[in-house]
């Protein structure tokens, strides 16, 4: 009798804690087995966050299950980020359409009845909304960015996520040397979601030194579970520009990593710049730089002479300033890069309107001097590559010279000893005594090594354009 009792009592417990006995359907159905679906979802890529353990099966009324978390913020979040994944895994393990489930919230015994519209508050005085737009600069948007050879493949991708975020390409990670326009692009895409979807798409576009002071912040003031709470779970898009700050932050690093593994999970749009493309960036975690080239990896290389003109023909037409061809020419052909560019169109626009006269190329040239001046070396040496080479992977000369056999240390030696055979006439021997006495077949099997990635890693073939570009423009005649 003592055992029928509590037999009888176990059932009941289960059926209060499911609505049914064990899980089951009333017509005594597959069981919904709510652990082996939370189990199957932490066997892929992502571990989802801990509290989804905690989430309890509330009901099993015919085929809808009902899960019930402990809070409103929780059963928001795991609706959005997290049903679909829910659902997925349910259906390969029952079959299509066996189970519906939603999930409801549940009352925190530890805060009562307010927990259910509690949601995580932003830092500082602006609402999350209203700072996700403030951090966007209007004046950048695709209307007014110009596209050219250099720029284009980069231009279309970001326009595609941007018209489709979240599908079209995920992340996206944009990278080029310093003023060539990337960050114009990161803010057009925040822009056009932003004209599109209106508050129906959260986006933060954020540096990725704000990102790390707020997580200084967060530890500082004891506040992690807000700032994480406001990116990993109330974002839909997020733009983050300059990741290369982050280099050597193990802290930021590792805040960034599962913030990055939430959005991506969740299918949020994740866009990202940097000055160097992934395998070139060091001081980064492995992992972090594997994440990078998921999705699609974009660079941009210097304008061309044409689209240089074309961004000074667009400028000053909006400027209601005319500026003469040859004085077009003379900026276009005496800048490296947009940002440049921009700065010597400025100072030429201000002096014609202060002195209500158009600039003549006499006059251009004298307010230019500092740029027309310069004198680019005629020939590139080994020294030159060496140098350009280091500063573009962060490491030193004599770090390239070493015989230090990681990663970080080898593929930029190697890429050195690539562009040096390409650039100058030195011999395989010559080469190699220049980095720190290699034989010659070190200097052969690296030159195979380069060409043959550059055929199967497209960032490697990247990382090779970019210094390649680099050094031809440190050479390249400036013709007035």
């Amino acid at each position: 009798m003592k055992n029928a009792e509590r037999t009888a009592e176990s059932g009941r417990a289960a059926e209060t804690e499911s609505g049914a006995p064990d899980g089951k359907k009333p017509d005594s159905g597959p069981v919904f087995d709510w652990k082996a679906v939370l189990e199957s979802i932490s066997k892929g890529l992502y571990s989802p966050p801990p509290w989804l353990a905690s989430v309890k099966v509330m009901a099993v009324e015919g085929n809808s299950v009902r899960l019930e978390t402990e809070n409103q913020f929780q059963a928001d979040w795991a609706r959005n980020h997290y049903l679909g994944l829910i659902r997925e895994e349910a259906e390969r393990i029952y079959g299509s359409g066996l189970f519906e489930i939603d999930i409801v919230a549940g009352e925190n015994p530890r805060r009562g009845k307010a927990s259910r519209s509690r949601r995580p508050e932003p830092n500082g005085d602006l609402s999350e909304t209203a700072e996700a737009a403030h951090s966007i600069n209007l004046g950048n948007s695709f209307e007014n960015f110009i596209v050219g050879p250099s720029n284009q493949f980069a231009h279309a991708a970001a326009l595609a996520i941007a018209d489709r975020p979240g599908l079209a390409y995920n992340p996206l990670f944009i990278h080029s040397g310093t003023g060539l326009g990337k960050t114009h692009l990161l803010h057009s895409i925040g822009n056009h979601i932003t004209k599109k979807n209106g508050a129906g798409l959260k986006t933060f576009c954020m540096s990725a030194e704000n990102f790390t002071n707020g997580v200084i912040q967060g530890l500082k003031t004891n506040s992690m579970e807000k700032f994480r709470n406001r990116y990993r779970f109330n974002c839909d898009v997020l733009l983050i520009d300059d990741i290369q700050f982050i280099a050597g932050k193990e802290s930021t690093q590792e805040e960034f990593f599962h913030t990055f593994n939430s959005l991506y999970t969740a299918k949020k749009q994740i866009v990202i710049t940097s000055d160097k493309p992934p395998s070139a960036m060091q001081r980064f975690e492995e992992r972090l730089k594997s994440r990078f080239e998921w999705g699609l990896t974009a660079d941009i290389q210097p304008p061309e002479v044409e689209t240089k003109l074309a961004i000074i023909e667009k400028k000053s037409e909006a400027e209601r300033v005319e500026v003469p061809a040859d004085v077009a020419s003379l900026i276009a052909k005496s800048v490296s890069n947009v940002r440049e560019l921009e700065g010597s169109l400025n100072k030429i626009l201000a002096y014609s309107k202060m002195f209500s006269k158009e600039v003549d190329f006499e006059t251009a040239k004298a307010l230019l001097k500092d740029l027309t001046r310069k004198e680019p070396p005629k020939i590139i040496t080994i020294d030159l590559i060496q140098k350009e080479v280091s500063d573009f992977f962060s490491i030193t000369v004599k770090d390239l010279k070493s015989n230090q056999k990681q990663k970080k240390f080898s593929e930029p030696r190697q890429i050195a000893m690539f562009l040096s055979r390409k650039y100058t006439t030195s011999s395989f021997p010559e080469i190699g005594s220049k980095f720190g006495g290699k034989n010659h077949s070190t200097v052969v099997h690296a030159v195979k090594n380069v060409e043959k990635k550059m055929i199967s890693d497209r960032s490697v073939a990247s990382t090779v354009s970019v210094l390649s570009t680099g050094l031809e423009k440190l050479i390249g005649p400036l013709n007035y």
